[in-house]
């Protein structure tokens, strides 16, 4: 039996072991997906020596940090510089993992149906590996980006500087944070939402709970969004790709 799981922590009601196992259960595929938590990432060069692990996903706080464990980063993982999926190959002699970033496929393809020629820049919320696939998506698309963090640096505003004249200009705007999170429910990204309009669009990488406060906030101006169920959904299937595609 094939075995895949994902890295972590803290890891708490998982997206993705809930669809790995009905996936597997559904389409009767010997393999198993469990969870891994890992209070320091130095413990991964222990989990990585388990002999049946065929592929692992990587989610907060370790999608960066991950990335001196491995033997080779796919060309798009390393300009986004992040990985969120590794592929294991050969064996405990000849043990190669190779890091992949999955988000940006999840991320755009759940973006795209929902862009409008006037979604021409966006506020990103957050700087973490989440923020740098989505950053790399944008850019690709020819969207022009401006981070927001809780401290300000190079390439970053705060939340105390966006203004109304900032939120008219960006009429795209996508919470990379995990803030607002189940069971953490009651808190939202620190945006003055009053300037938002029908014409701005909520993008939440957060899945749980499935309306968070973020969109909820947006949806009371008018604004659309959705949560980040179909990215993840995307970057799960793009995984699996990836664990069974013949590339070494």
């Amino acid at each position: 039996m094939k075995l895949f799981g994902l890295i972590g922590y803290p890891l708490v009601h998982s997206f993705s072991k809930r669809y790995f196992t009905e996936k597997f259960e559904k389409e009767k595929i010997n393999a198993r997906y469990d969870l891994y938590e890992l209070k320091q990432i130095e413990l991964f060069s222990e989990l990585k020596k388990l002999p049946e692990l065929s592929g692992l996903n990587v989610t907060i706080p370790y999608k960066e940090s991950i990335l001196p464990f491995l033997d080779e980063i796919d060309e798009t993982a390393l300009q986004i510089g992040a990985v969120n999926v590794i592929k294991f190959s050969g064996n405990n002699k000849t043990l190669k993992l190779k890091g992949y970033n999955s988000d940006s496929i999840g991320f755009e393809n759940a973006l795209l149906p929902y862009l409008q020629p006037f979604h021409n820049k966006a506020l990103v919320l957050g700087t973490g590996g989440a923020s740098k696939a989505i950053v790399f998506v944008l850019k690709r698309l020819g969207i022009e980006v401006t981070l927001v963090s809780r401290t300000q640096g190079i390439g970053k505003i705060t939340y105390e500087m966006l203004d109304k004249e900032i939120m008219e200009q960006h009429k795209l705007i996508i919470n990379a944070t995990p803030v607002g999170t189940f069971p953490h429910s009651e808190e939202y990204p620190p945006i003055p939402y009053q300037f938002l309009t029908p014409q701005h669009f909520l993008f939440d990488v957060v899945y749980n709970p499935a309306q968070t406060l973020f969109l909820k906030k947006g949806k009371e101006m008018g604004s659309n969004g959705i949560n980040g169920e179909a990215m993840l959904i995307g970057q799960a299937e793009a995984s699996w790709k990836i664990w069974n595609s013949g590339e070494e």
